[in-house]
């Protein structure tokens, strides 16, 4: 399992309103991202293969 980290920090590319913000952490092995209007929620956790990849297809998208 993952460890809980315990600095969230939010998106560059989140809006400034206070919607739709992405927020991203690091774990001991992974990268962890999470909505910020849902911290108690559900968290997507990436190694950092994954996450490179995963932010490439979001640039080609």
């Amino acid at each position: 399992m993952t460890s809980v980290p315990t600095h969230w920090r939010k998106s560059s590319y989140s809006a400034g309103n206070g919607g739709d913000c992405v927020e991203l952490a690091h774990a001991t092995t992974s990268l962890l991202v999470r909505d910020s209007k849902n911290p108690d929620g559900p968290v997507l956790a990436f190694d950092r293969a994954r996450f490179a990849g995963f932010l490439t297809a979001l640039k080609d998208a």
